[in-house]
């Protein structure tokens, strides 16, 4: 048994597989009392007056206690991240690490300029951690590449990815989850999406580009995208006998 764990997680492509150790270990650093919380949590006042820069990332890493809500979203952290950087991202990995940059900086943008906004501002203040909203982005940024693919909850039923993100929304709401993290994740999610997917066929162009310094970060072998309308054929000879 543990040697098919540690197949798996050696398995496992870099991002995803760094991503779900640094969860890990922050979250057991953090039940066993050799990590505080208090010292992660995303908190604006004291990134912006007293320089404590790490909350910025640290926000990210935490999942609370270890418990089946813990497990629960290991696992859809360790799929779906294990998932877009296998398939969608298959060799770019400096393109699927910038993708999460994208996210975090804009969930962290979003909560620091509504908890500007009056009659919101508390429901903003509410959310310290922002790594369930992270990995929804991605279940949601998945979704939306695999749409067609046939799933099931919990056995109770069965629907396509398309629908996945509304379904584990409703099951928040259910459950009595903070629906603003879910929310969170979807917005974020949807607006890299249109960005990366939907802009550039609609104007033909890109606004996101991975960075020269990020791509130096990161050895990928070359992979070609051949995208509608960029392959060209040589003519073929009427009579491909003659030399």
């Amino acid at each position: 048994m543990a040697q098919a764990v540690e197949e798996w997680y050696k398995q496992m492509p870099i991002i995803t597989r760094s991503y779900l150790t640094a969860a890990v270990v922050t979250s057991v650093g953090c039940s066993l009392e050799i990590i505080s919380p208090y010292n992660l949590y995303l908190n604006p006042k004291l990134v912006l007056e007293r320089y404590e820069v790490w909350r910025l990332v640290t926000n990210f890493l935490y999942f609370r206690k270890i418990d089946l809500d813990f497990l629960f979203h290991m696992f859809f952290l360790a799929r779906y991240c294990k998932l877009l950087e296998e398939n969608s991202f298959r060799g770019r990995t400096a393109d699927f690490f910038y993708m999460l940059l994208f996210g975090a900086t804009a969930l962290t943008l979003i909560v620091l300029l509504g908890g500007m906004i009056p009659y919101v501002s508390a429901s903003f203040a509410s959310v310290l951690f922002l790594s369930n909203s992270l990995t929804f982005m991605m279940v949601y940024v998945w979704s939306k590449q695999n749409p067609f693919i046939p799933m099931s909850f919990l056995g109770l039923f069965t629907f396509t990815a398309s629908y996945l993100p509304w379904v584990l929304l409703t099951f928040s709401l259910l459950v009595g989850a903070n629906l603003w993290v879910d929310l969170l994740g979807m917005f974020a999610g949807h607006a890299y999406y249109f960005l990366e997917d939907v802009y550039p066929q609609m104007t033909g162009r890109r606004l996101l580009r991975t960075p020269s310094f990020i791509r130096s970060l990161f050895a990928d072998d070359p992979v070609v995208v051949a995208r509608a309308g960029e392959l060209r054929f040589p003519p073929i000879p009427e009579n491909p006998h003659e030399d």
